[in-house]
């Protein structure tokens, strides 16, 4: 295959992937009138942030921002903590039937989420958490592929680093801390922000535990704002749409390095 060749199959591929992004960005800024004329225009004569603002005001957004905000950041921080504790258990611990609850986790990994929807409702319905935070963010504190991550991370470190913090008299946690961590932040970087990209954009569980706008998150938010607004009013909905996204977008773009270099030194050893 040629280099021109595979030229065009990269900016074949980069066109359906950035293809609806770019549409996106582009309806937002647009005037009402523009969004439906045919043919299409295929960028704003003028730039209306106004529908922006109509977007915020239509929807209680301030508060779905900030649900969202403390659900991503609590859910990602205690889902990455037990990952990497699990991980490291699996990697530096000697406990009866380890290989065996590994093979566990591996097949939770195949279970689709939506199964364990009924059993964490009603848990959480019997501990009165329904429409509060710990029922958004608790159910989902463990991650079966985040802890695979790790995990075969950890199996790439030279074990004579860890071996020699114990030498030297460091305990688990301390040789976690201090040696392992360290050597592991590409990895560590990629599982947060896949961790994090997974909780804002989590909209199944918000919908079916809470049931307030107090409480909503941003991808319910959406809808509320779909529902208002209905199909005539475009600008506005997509400008909803490019709220909740453009955080996730600055993330990713800022961790890209990290994330290349943990993609590409993970789940490499068995």
């Amino acid at each position: 295959m040629t280099r021109a060749v595979q030229y065009v199959l990269l900016l074949g591929v980069a066109a359906v992937f950035l293809g609806p992004l770019y549409w996106l960005v582009t309806t937002a800024l647009k005037a009402p009138d523009e969004i439906y004329q045919f043919p299409p225009a295929w960028w704003p004569s003028r730039l209306t942030w106004e529908n922006f603002g109509l977007a915020w005001d239509a929807a209680p957004f301030d508060r779905f921002f900030l649900n969202s905000t403390i659900a991503t950041v609590a859910g990602t921080a205690l889902k990455v903590a037990n990952a990497v504790l699990t991980a490291y258990a699996f990697v530096h611990l000697r406990f009866p039937f380890k290989n065996a609850l590994f093979l566990v986790i591996l097949g939770a990994m195949m279970v689709p989420g939506h199964v364990t929807l009924l059993p964490n409702y009603l848990t959480v319905a019997t501990l009165g958490w329904i429409n509060t935070y710990a029922g958004l963010i608790i159910p989902g504190i463990g991650s079966a592929f985040a802890t695979f991550l790790m995990r075969q991370h950890f199996r790439t470190l030279p074990r004579e680093v860890t071996d020699a913090a114990s030498v030297d008299g460091a305990g688990h946690l301390r040789t976690l801390w201090q040696v392992v961590l360290p050597m592991s932040r590409p990895m560590l970087v990629t599982v947060v922000v896949i961790t994090a990209v997974e909780e804002w954009n989590n909209f199944v569980w918000p919908l079916i535990v809470t049931n307030t706008a107090e409480m909503r998150t941003l991808p319910v938010g959406l809808l509320i704002l779909k529902d208002q607004e209905g199909l005539s009013n475009w600008g506005t909905i997509m400008a909803g749409t490019l709220i909740v996204l453009a955080p996730m977008l600055v993330i990713f773009f800022v961790a890209q390095r990290w994330i290349v270099g943990g993609i590409t030194a993970g789940a490499v050893k068995g």
